[in-house]
C-alpha cells in the first residue's frame, strides 16, 4: 500500500508543474498591467516602472516563472496586489469555509444516490426504478446556479426559513448548521444524479454475475447478497466517479460560494479576477489544482484498499 501510495504522489509531481505553468501563462496573457493596477489610475509612467521593476515584471517571461517557483518552494505565494496582504493570509481564512462547504455537501449526496442507485438496480424495471431514473436525471441537469437562486427566493426570501447569505458561523455551531443547509444543499444537489446512476449499472452488472448467485444459493438474506456481494464489488467504478465527480465540484463550488456570498477560495478567485490580483488568483488557482490532485490521490489508495489486486500492478 504505501509503494502505491508512492507512486501516486510521484505521478502527481508533473501534473502540478504543468498546472503551474498553465496558471502562470494565462496570468500573462490577460491585458491588464498588475503594475497599473497597484499605482492606481493616475500614476505616473515613471511610478509604474519603478513598481514594474520591483514586482520583477521588466524581466524575461523565463525569469519571471524561475523566481515564481522559487518563492512557492519557501512557502511565498506572494502579497495581494489590492488590499496588499499576504495571499496565503488571504487562503488561510478562506480554506476552511470552503471544506466545510464540501464536506457537508458530500456529507448527504454520497450516501443518498448509492442509496438510490442500488434501490433502483435491485427493483430494475419497476415504477420505482424509473421514477429514481427520471429524477437523478432531471438533478443531473439542472445548472448550479439556477438551483441555488430557487432555494434562496423560497426557503430563504419566501418562507424565510433558513439564512442565505455568508457564513453565519462555524460548523459546530447550530448557527453555522443552519447557515450552510442551501449552500450545501445546492452544491450536494448536482451530485446525487451522476453518483445514483453509475452505482445503479454497476449494482446490476454485479448482481447478475456468480458468486452473486453463489451466495444466495447459500441461503444468505438478500440484504447480505446486495449489500456485501453486490454493492462492496461495485463500488469501484462508483469511486472512480466520485474522485472525478468531487474534483468538477471544486468548480460548482465557485458558483455556490458567488451566489450565497460564502467567503470560500471560490469566490475569493472570482475577486481575484475580476480586480486583477494577480498574486490572489494564482494562489486561489494553486489551492483549487492541489485539491484536485489530493482528491485523486485518495480515490487511487480506495482502489488499493477495495481491490487487492490494484496494489500490485
Amino acid at each position: 500500500m504505501l509503494r502505491h501510495a508512492v507512486q501516486r504522489l510521484a505521478m502527481a509531481v508533473p501534473v502540478m508543474f504543468g498546472v503551474l505553468l498553465v496558471g502562470f501563462l494565462l496570468m500573462q496573457v490577460v491585458p491588464t498591467d498588475p503594475a497599473t493596477v497597484r499605482a492606481g489610475p493616475t500614476a505616473t509612467p515613471d511610478v509604474i516602472a519603478a513598481i514594474r521593476a520591483d514586482l520583477g515584471l521588466d524581466r524575461p517571461l523565463y525569469e519571471q516563472f524561475g523566481l515564481y517557483l522559487w518563492r512557492l518552494l519557501q512557502g511565498d505565494l506572494g502579497v495581494s496586489i489590492i488590499n496588499n496582504v499576504p495571499v496565503t493570509q488571504e487562503l488561510g481564512a478562506t480554506i476552511g469555509p470552503t471544506l466545510e462547504l464540501m464536506v457537508a455537501s458530500l456529507f448527504w449526496s454520497i450516501p443518498l444516490g448509492i442509496a438510490l442507485g442500488t434501490i433502483a438496480a435491485y427493483w430494475r424495471g419497476s415504477l420505482l426504478d424509473r421514477a429514481i431514473t427520471a429524477l437523478t436525471v432531471a438533478g443531473g441537469s439542472i445548472p448550479v446556479f439556477f438551483l441555488g437562486l430557487v432555494l434562496i427566493w423560497y426557503v430563504g426570501f419566501k418562507w424565510q426559513l433558513l439564512p442565505f447569505t455568508g457564513r453565519t458561523g462555524p460548523l459546530w455551531t447550530w448557527e453555522g448548521v443552519q447557515g450552510i443547509i442551501l449552500p450545501a444543499l445546492t452544491l450536494g444537489g448536482v451530485f446525487v444524479g451522476p453518483v445514483a446512476r453509475m452505482t445503479r449499472t454497476a449494482v446490476l452488472d454485479v448482481l447478475g454475475a456468480d458468486h452473486v448467485r453463489t451466495a444466495r444459493a447459500k441461503g444468505l438474506t438478500e440484504r447480505r447478497v446486495v449489500t456485501r456481494h453486490g454493492l462492496r464489488n461495485a463500488l469501484i467504478p462508483v469511486v472512480t466517479l466520485i474522485g472525478l465527480q468531487i474534483g468538477f465540484l471544486l468548480g460548482g463550488a465557485v458558483v455556490t460560494e458567488t451566489v450565497f456570498s460564502w467567503p470560500g477560495v471560490g469566490r475569493l478567485a472570482v475577486g481575484a479576477i475580476l480586480s486583477s490580483d494577480f498574486p490572489m488568483a494564482q494562489g486561489t488557482i494553486i489551492v483549487l489544482s492541489m485539491g484536485f490532485i489530493v482528491i485523486n490521490l485518495c480515490v487511487d489508495l480506495l482502489y488499493a484498499a477495495l481491490d487487492p489486486r490494484i496494489r500490485h500492478a
